[in-house]
């Protein structure tokens, strides 16, 4: 895991990037705040990551999708989710399983998962 903002200036590549970049507690959930990059020369139509959350202790607390949508190349993007019954607090670590989703014209298979680099502003941990 590597530390630190992932900018529209950065060097690009042919990846993903994906900082944990904000929690904050809301009624009842846990708002989390990503900021995404598409380092790849075209766009990314729609981007679904499956996310395995852990609370505090290491265990599973749930399996979810984020649906980061349309990943312009080269523009970083901020998606948000709520996550009902979570409390920010108890969230340890974070792993991204896999792409559920990768489209786009003149993408690799892999677009979405070779290279993904993984980021957090956060004390949890994001694993990939």
């Amino acid at each position: 895991m590597t530390c630190g903002p992932v900018l529209a200036q950065d060097e690009q590549g042919a990846h993903v990037s994906i900082e944990l970049n904000a929690l904050e507690a809301v009624k009842d959930a846990c708002r989390i705040s990503f900021l995404v990059q598409n380092g790849h020369d075209a766009d990314i139509e729609q981007a679904v990551y499956e996310a395995v959350l852990f609370d505090t202790e290491g265990r599973v607390d749930r399996l979810t999708l984020f649906d980061f949508g349309a990943l312009p190349s080269a523009r970083p993007r901020v998606r948000q989710f709520v996550l009902p019954g979570l409390e920010c607090t108890s969230l340890g670590r974070l792993l991204i399983n896999g792409a559920e989703t990768c489209s786009g014209d003149a993408l690799p298979n892999d677009a979405c998962t070779a290279g993904l680099d993984l980021r957090s502003r956060t004390d949890i941990e994001v694993l990939g």
